[in-house]
């Protein structure tokens, strides 16, 4: 691992969201709010100087971290019947609040929508909100997923996405869903569990120890 100098709110609150077990995203809000710097550091090596998390810029880089989940699922919705038609949307977001299911990541088109669920919903929900779209959509379940996400500079996402696309397709991994977040600072992938590790190695030799070996 490579340590970090600084790092924005926004760019900790991701972190914090997918995976990095320092601070959970709601231990940030009074800092945000008050613009307070929080310094996170090492206790096994108090001497090194930490991470400060500011509202300051962050430091010109093209990746600030790797980070990932495991064990999330995926669900892929369909519709062709909704093509040019409205209320799609809706009536598959008021399913998952019908079931009490939260979304972690998610993709759509017009007729389409892709969404991973975390490990902490129970699977007879996400059976229950199969079969309560069923009237109206074709769903299909898969678990055995994982999110990788980067937390980058999304302004320069083709230079991002041509290096993570170089590495994946000479390690041979797959991708079945990426999202780009609202929040401007990631780019999250969805990969099979069993890929994700070769997958983070590889990608952090490639954007970090400058060795994409292709």
């Amino acid at each position: 691992a490579v340590s970090v100098n600084t790092v924005t709110y926004e760019e900790a609150s991701e972190l914090a969201y997918f995976g990095a077990q320092v601070l959970h995203p709601i231990a940030m809000q009074p800092a945000m709010k008050f613009n307070i710097p929080v310094r996170v550091k090492n206790s096994y090596n108090p001497s090194a100087k930490g991470t400060v998390i500011s509202n300051s810029k962050a430091e010109p880089r093209l990746v600030t971290a790797i980070t990932y989940k495991r064990d999330a699922t995926l669900v892929d919705i369909q519709c062709t019947a909704m093509l040019g038609a409205y209320g799609f949307l809706a009536k598959v977001f008021s399913s998952f609040e019908r079931n009490r299911i939260s979304v972690d990541v998610l993709a759509s088109s017009e007729v389409s929508i892709s969404l991973t669920l975390d490990q902490s919903q129970k699977m007879g929900s996400i059976l229950n909100l199969k079969k309560d779209m069923e009237p109206f959509a074709d769903v299909t379940v898969k678990e055995g997923k994982s999110i990788l996400t980067l937390i980058t500079d999304v302004d320069r996402s083709s230079e991002v996405l041509s290096k993570v696309f170089t590495v994946f397709q000479a390690r041979g991994i797959k991708v079945e869903m990426m999202s780009q977040g609202a929040s401007k600072v990631n780019i999250s992938f969805i990969l099979s569990d069993d890929q994700l590790e070769d997958a983070v190695l590889s990608l952090h030799e490639c954007l970090f120890e400058d060795k994409c070996g292709v």
